[in-house]
């Protein structure tokens, strides 16, 4: 059985550029998916903290808006990759995903099949709507209720319907993943990082660091996490990390003056992801994405903020962001071969 040591931030807060304090803490979906598929695949997890405290979720990580249904998700993304065929000439922000209504989109363009429309003509109106919304920035309800052949078929109460439940069923989906995160013994009890002895670092095939804010307090600097990166490097093990989990990376070693990772490809939050966060709003002390490139990294960001991207170099591998949490996991399951 392959043995992965999950390193869960226990921050609570995080001072901000103004000397204000921030709620913070573990990302959601960065640990419950991630923790999801390595328990699935028989791998054993081991849960620590840089104190051996309870970590805990941050509060704006189970907003709805970041627990969408996959199914209309995953519809909005094929509807924004409509838009150009170069995925360069989009955009995307946080307030596309938050704030516009547009993961209607599947169920506005199911009512529209279901009233009797063609699939080809439904999916072109809900495009054509979608991108309205998209470059004006405007309500996507209020757009599809403007358009005459929609609210022919489908009128501004159902849509509105509509959009109330997909966000009710996200608001659903969030509680269950916190109630499923409480249920986790390893995350109600986790080791103390400095607890673990050279043998049982030494027995771990991975280490694998989640994001949230709470890896830009407590394990950017951290003695133990250092050593535990020196250990797996020199062994070849896999060091992953996803997110702002990236921020451990820069604990670790430098041998001979350079640290452990300089030329290493790798992906992290970016600077232009973080400032469309909460935190970010207000104003951060510092930014990851700049620390990791001043530190000797070779940063590579996807194609469009926001969007699943995965980086492999060596037996380092890191994610971007929430979105690219279950292909984290999964990158590291291929690389234990699990």
């Amino acid at each position: 059985m392959k043995k992965l040591l999950m390193v869960v931030s226990s921050a609570k807060t995080m001072q901000l550029a103004d000397g204000s304090e921030h709620p913070t803490g573990y990302w959601a979906e960065e640990v419950i998916e991630p923790y999801r598929r390595f328990a699935r695949s028989g791998v054993e997890v081991v849960v620590a903290t840089p104190d051996g405290e309870r970590p805990q979720p941050d509060p704006w990580g189970l907003e709805p808006y970041f627990h969408y249904p996959q199914e209309d998700e995953d519809f909005m993304l094929s509807v924004f990759r409509s838009f150009a065929p170069d995925a360069d000439d989009i955009r995307i922000t946080f307030q596309h995903f938050s704030e516009l209504n547009l993961v209607a989109a599947r169920r506005v363009f199911q009512a529209l099949v279901d009233s009797g429309m063609a699939a080809e003509q439904a999916r072109g109106l809900v495009e054509s709507a979608a991108r309205t919304a998209w470059w004006d920035r405007a309500d996507f309800v209020e757009v599809l209720a403007a358009i005459p052949a929609i609210a022919a078929r489908v009128p501004r109460e159902q849509i509105e319907a509509i959009r109330d439940a997909v966000w009710d069923e996200s608001a659903a989906n969030a509680k269950t993943v916190a109630a499923e995160l409480d249920s986790i013994a390893d995350l109600n009890s986790p080791r103390r990082l400095s607890d673990l002895s050279e043998e049982e670092i030494r027995s771990l095939d991975a280490v694998f660091v989640p994001g949230g804010h709470g890896p830009m307090v407590d394990l950017v600097d951290n003695l133990d996490m250092r050593r535990i990166l020196g250990q797996l490097h020199r062994d070849h093990k896999t060091i992953a990390a996803l997110c702002h989990g990236p921020a451990a990376l820069l604990s670790a070693p430098s041998e001979g003056g350079t640290w452990l990772f300089d030329g290493y490809k790798l992906t992290a939050f970016t600077d232009e992801e973080e400032d469309q966060t909460e935190a970010g709003r207000i104003g951060l002390r510092w930014y990851l994405e700049d620390a990791l490139k001043n530190q000797g990294a070779v940063f590579d960001d996807g194609d469009s903020a926001w969007m699943s991207h995965v980086v492999v170099d060596r037996n380092l591998i890191t994610a971007q962001n929430p979105g690219s949490s279950e292909a984290a996991a999964d990158a590291v399951l291929k690389r234990l071969e699990v």
